[in-house]
């Protein structure tokens, strides 16, 4: 695509420059896609309805009067408030898609038919586009069910595994269910436009909370699926691996993770107890899980001579796995201690703010952060004026070719 001479069209320098995605998705895991996106070098135009994105209320924490929850995800965008009840704002999001690559939303199964952005009218009048619609539950039975990350949690069995196992499910301590449908979507547009090259037509996405619910379950559901095992509450333990887990010392916990026969070879001999390692009941995992209530014992009895942080700096120089337990200011500091700049500011040194870096690192393209999260409809006279001078020199529009009637 061409620059037109406008902010919105600058070579990021990004692996996805010169990209233009028309996000009309709301509070996570569309967001937290488009972010993405962004952040690799894509023009991405957030649309937002007359009340805003639900997240901007989503407060305390908050950062100068703004939710820390919607800053967190929505850096590197240009802002757009449309109403599409308004035939005038209607038009506008067609002009928009017109010169979009990707349009992504997560309205409610059927809430676009109305404005002609269902699947159907979508495919018909934007052959080439690469359409990403995120739901709760699909579009079938649990179509009218809202898509909150909780009731997926709930449904998929992820509460039922998490928690103590004699107390009751747990939530996890994020929308971890957003934000692996957001990664999803964000693998599976990229796929579409790698396929769009070759093929030269775009098509519709799929997802939904449930299905990378089941999917980000992993060894659990896989486990059902496959052997009909149906797992159950255990605290911080794990079905398949001991040690793994917290173990107490004498001033808290440290969290050791023995994968192997090998390491625990390591572990028995760092504790003093080589002679574990050869034991019947303890030298093969299964059969340390077998036996697992009497190694613990035995373990936390040797760690309860020491503290958590003196263990830890003798175990990690042994070469075996293991960390404290630390608040996320904790975690956040001790990936500056490794080095990893885990913090990074998005916009200008005057009104920069402060997130966290996309993991992703390019050895030759760059990661973009020049943007800050956009305030309501920050960003419309620059995004109307981009669309008229696309117009203008001919790249408004390069989808309009529909099939033959």
């Amino acid at each position: 695509m061409s620059d037109q001479g406008t902010t919105l069209d600058r070579d990021s320098g990004g692996p996805l420059s010169g990209i233009v995605v028309a996000d009309f998705s709301r509070v996570l895991a569309g967001p937290y896609c488009t972010m993405l996106l962004a952040d690799l070098g894509a023009t991405v135009i957030k649309v937002e309805g007359p009340t805003g994105d639900d997240t901007r209320q989503w407060k305390p924490p908050q950062r100068d009067g703004e939710s820390t929850y919607y800053l967190g995800v929505n850096r590197g965008k240009h802002g757009l408030q449309l109403d599409m009840k308004n035939p005038d704002d209607l038009q506008t999001a067609y002009r928009l898609i017109d010169t979009a690559d990707v349009f992504i939303e997560n309205y409610k199964p059927g809430g676009l038919e109305k404005f002609g952005l269902d699947e159907a009218s979508v495919a018909q009048r934007w052959p080439r586009l690469v359409h990403a619609s995120i739901t709760g539950f699909g579009t079938q039975g649990g179509a009218s069910l809202p898509g909150y990350d909780l009731l997926a949690q709930a449904v998929s069995g992820m509460m039922d595994l998490t928690g103590s196992a004699d107390g009751p499910p747990q939530r996890m301590g994020v929308a971890l269910f957003d934000v692996v449908t957001g990664l999803h979507a964000a693998v599976g547009i990229l796929a579409a436009l790698r396929e769009r090259e070759t093929s030269g037509q775009g098509q519709h996405l799929s997802l939904d909370l449930l299905s990378s619910a089941l999917s980000g379950l992993a060894n659990q559901t896989s486990g059902y699926v496959g052997a009909g095992n149906v797992p159950h509450r255990m605290g911080n333990e794990h079905p398949s691996l001991f040690p793994y887990g917290p173990f107490d010392t004498n001033d808290g916990q440290l969290v050791i993770c023995v994968g192997n026969d090998a390491q625990f070879r390591v572990l028995a001999g760092e504790l003093g107890r080589p002679e574990l390692a050869e034991d019947p009941k303890f030298s093969t995992m299964p059969e340390r899980n077998r036996h697992r209530s009497e190694l613990r014992g035995i373990i936390e009895d040797v760690l309860r001579g020491r503290g958590s942080d003196a263990w830890f700096r003798q175990l990690r120089e042994a070469g075996l796995p293991c960390s404290p337990i630390l608040d996320v200011a904790g975690g956040v500091d001790f990936a500056h201690e490794l080095g990893l700049e885990p913090v990074v500011y998005a916009g200008s040194d005057d009104d920069a703010v402060p997130g966290i870096k996309n993991p992703i690192g390019f050895s030759r393209t760059q990661v973009s952060y020049s943007k800050r999260p956009p305030g309501v409809d920050q960003d419309r006279e620059a995004i109307l004026d981009w669309l008229a001078q696309r117009a203008d020199h001919g790249t408004g529009s390069p989808f309009e070719q529909t099939t033959a009637e």
